[in-house]
């Protein structure tokens, strides 16, 4: 049977057929404690009496939150299968309309299909849609959507054999009235993938796809370090199409490098031609990155290029291979300091700085602004303010960002300085080959650096 769902078309003529989804868990690589959790729900709807003989209600409502293409709709669907329930999509977009009342009779409509078809699985994307909080905007039709909503959750106290399951980006955004007991009882956070899962995300895609027997799947999780699932997956797809341009029997460690690139940088841009003056600025910029960095972590970039990819004229590409959950007030001056390399070379090879440090500023201020407002890495020490509502602060917040700004950019520029020799070898050699390895960076470091 194909993998399908059901398209819920609100109060239309036309009604869709049901349809179970063939996936279970088996399909979703790592995520396993939220398998764990949710095999509780799959029991409940599969065996229903066994809860009943104690009194136990399964939970009305589950919300998975977190950042984009995690696999939030993935798990909803493989519990489905998994409890062989029917399936039931929506997007919160869909139950928007200028006309007061019709959210509110499609949000009824499905509900009482589901009920019909239980057990069955009601599964709300972008949540936030309909769930804002109504406090932030005032909007009758989107509120007696939400009322209805809410309703329709409270309506669940009896075991049904229906679960709502919701995803959304913005958990901040709900309003509170969802998010208690006895709607969305279980919150659920879905992030990007650890190293670990990431190799069994990988390996997934790879199944049935003929690869290299040297293909570096180690190598590959180092450098996709924060992608999503629905990233890698892309990765994994770009490289065999990669591969079957160059007419190749097997994808290679080269397809996947590249499309690592495509994904993170976007497509080589071909129509962008530097004149020989910006080329060179570039190559300064982009070497003072790398020096930086490879001082300031003692990890080797894996690529340095001044070859446009979408809007970005140059990029140093570094894989870690480690999954900071956590950092330090030093480690993140450091990220400070690398972002700002760009800039800090050019100041000194050509006494003048360009716009070429656009993205690296505007990443370098949202980090610092975090330090001072998020983190209680300023002088107030363990002081936060929110951006928003703290205005009478905001002459405070901007000296400390300030300061952290300033203090690294000097930073930058003395490694710059204490390494001239080794900026001038490797903005060279990048003028002239366009491209550089880790290879042709560690014989520069190894025979230039003080």
């Amino acid at each position: 049977m194909k993998n399908s769902y059901i398209k819920f078309m609100g109060n239309r003529p036309e009604d869709p057929a049901v349809i179970k989804s063939d996936i279970n868990f088996t399909n979703v690589a790592g995520l396993d404690e939220i398998k764990e959790e949710l095999l509780e729900i799959s029991d409940f709807l599969t065996k229903p009496a066994k809860y009943k003989k104690f009194g136990a209600k399964i939970p009305s409502g589950v919300l998975l939150y977190g950042p984009p293409g995690t696999g939030k709709t993935l798990i909803a669907k493989a519990l489905a299968g998994e409890c062989g329930a029917t399936f039931m999509y929506a997007s919160g977009s869909e139950f928007i309309e200028k006309f007061v009342g019709i959210g509110a009779s499609r949000i009824r409509a499905l509900f009482d299909k589901a009920r019909k078809k239980a057990p069955a699985i009601i599964f709300i994307d972008e949540l936030d849609a309909i769930g804002v909080s109504r406090s932030t905007d005032n909007n009758s039709e989107r509120d007696q959507t939400l009322n209805q909503f809410l309703i329709e959750l409270d309506g669940f106290s009896e075991n049904t054999g229906v679960v709502v399951m919701a995803a959304t980006n913005r958990m901040d955004m709900l309003d509170s009235a969802l998010l208690r007991p006895g709607r969305f009882d279980r919150h659920i956070y879905v992030g990007n993938p650890s190293s670990i899962t990431r190799k069994e995300i990988l390996n997934h895609h790879i199944q049935g796809k003929p690869v290299s027997k040297n293909l570096d799947i180690q190598k590959i999780v180092e450098k996709t370090n924060g992608l999503s699932g629905a990233h890698l997956a892309n990765i994994v797809n770009e490289s065999a199409l990669m591969a079957i341009r160059k007419g190749r029997k097997v994808i290679t460690n080269d397809e996947f490098d590249k499309a690592i690139i495509k994904t993170m940088a976007g497509l080589k841009n071909k129509s962008m031609i530097l004149n020989n003056k910006e080329k060179r600025i570039v190559s300064f910029h982009e070497a003072g990155h790398a020096l930086v960095s490879f001082i300031l972590t003692g990890v080797l970039p894996d690529k340095v290029t001044i070859v446009p990819y979408g809007v970005s004229l140059g990029f140093v590409l570094t894989g870690s291979g480690e999954d900071n959950l956590i950092l330090t007030k030093k480690e993140l001056e450091e990220k400070i300091c690398m972002l700002l390399a760009g800039r800090a070379s050019e100041e000194i090879i050509f006494g003048e700085i360009s716009t070429g440090a656009q993205n690296d500023i505007a990443k370098a201020n949202e980090l610092a602004n975090s330090m001072v407002c998020e983190y209680g890495m300023s002088k107030y020490k363990n002081k936060t303010f929110d951006i928003k509502n703290d205005t009478i602060f905001k002459d405070e917040i901007d000296e400390e960002v300030t300061k952290i700004l300033d203090s690294t950019y000097l930073k930058a520029k003395d490694i710059i300085k204490s390494n001239v020799e080794a900026i001038n070898k490797l903005a060279k050699l990048l003028y002239k080959k366009e491209d550089l390895s880790s290879k042709d960076l560690e014989k520069i470091f190894d025979t230039a650096l003080v």
